[in-house]
């Protein structure tokens, strides 16, 4: 009975001892939003911002198979009241698209309303994704000055639809979509 009990003993150290020297996927390093600062030019709120650890290997592979991915951001701006709820003061969606010309072998990166960027690498056009510069939170307009206002950002890469529902086919598309915490910024006008 002894004997039983110290081998239950063995097994479970060594147990613990694996489950700690191993990293698990929860351990993965995940989407963040990081070096967010805000300012103002002469007419607005300016927001800079980064995404870290946005694309994962199965991604970059889909990326350079010519399936274009979209990456959202959400900007919503609130003015803090301490009595009542924080109103709202606007609300935002910046979409980017990546993809990958195999002919041209170029990737471009769309953003809605102007022409696409074009990239000869992988590298600079996941930074072009993935740095987010100069993007208009709110016009100064819209703020009163000497109140307290925060920004709330969150960066969402969009479900990949691939032709004829093949998605539902790969269900490995699937372990690709993310979405960052909500990152709040705090700021005066």
């Amino acid at each position: 009975m002894k004997k039983i009990k110290n081998k239950i003993a063995i097994v479970l150290i060594l147990l613990l001892i694996g489950s700690v020297s191993f990293p698990s996927q929860t351990c993965a390093l995940e989407p963040k939003i990081k070096d967010v600062l805000i300012t103002n030019d002469a007419e607005n709120v300016l927001l800079y911002a980064r995404l870290v650890n946005g694309f994962k290997p199965e991604m970059e592979l889909a990326i350079l198979a010519g399936i274009p991915t979209v990456f959202t951001m959400w900007i919503e701006v609130y003015e803090q009241r301490p009595l009542l709820w924080d109103k709202t003061i606007t609300r935002r969606q910046i979409k980017r698209t990546i993809k990958y010309d195999n002919l041209k072998k170029t990737f471009s990166v769309l953003t809605k309303n102007s022409e696409p960027e074009i990239f000869p690498n992988f590298e600079s056009a996941q930074k072009a994704i993935s740095d987010f510069n100069g993007i208009v939170a709110v016009p100064m307009s819209s703020l009163v000055k000497g109140r307290s206002y925060y920004a709330m950002i969150q960066l969402k890469m969009d479900k990949v639809r691939l032709p004829l529902h093949m998605e539902y086919v790969f269900t490995f598309v699937s372990l690709w979509d993310f979405e960052t915490s909500w990152y709040r910024q705090n700021f005066t006008y």
